[in-house]
């Protein structure tokens, strides 16, 4: 049961951190970043927030440091945003899936053109 709930609050910050990352945050180093996940605990006191960004190396880290910076705001405003008891604790954390997605489909695509 708590699964489920854990799910649907990650779902709602997700949705919440989209419209908070567009509108509230001024940081222009927080630009070109997407929310790809968020995983609750099941006690609802941690989230973990999978983000890609558009750009270099160099643009992830001071945008996953900006986004360390401005942790505190961004809780304050899910807080407001969305009714629970305790609103979780928020790590930010790259998601390389999309890299590593990449990655294969460029190594298939260099299998076919050898056939």
């Amino acid at each position: 049961m708590s699964n489920l709930r854990a799910e649907r609050v990650g779902e709602q910050i997700k949705k919440e951190l989209a419209d908070i990352f567009t509108r509230e945050i001024k940081d222009p180093r927080v630009q070109f970043v997407t929310v790809t996940d968020v995983e609750v605990t099941g006690d609802l006191q941690q989230a973990k927030v999978f983000v890609t960004v558009l750009g270099e190396q160099d643009d992830v880290e001071e945008t996953l440091q900006a986004l360390q910076k401005a942790r505190g705001f961004i809780r304050k405003e899910i807080g407001n945003r969305i009714q629970l008891r305790k609103t979780p604790e928020i790590f930010f954390e790259f998601d390389q899936s999309i890299e590593y997605g990449n990655r294969i489909e460029q190594l298939l695509r260099e299998i076919k053109n050898e056939e």
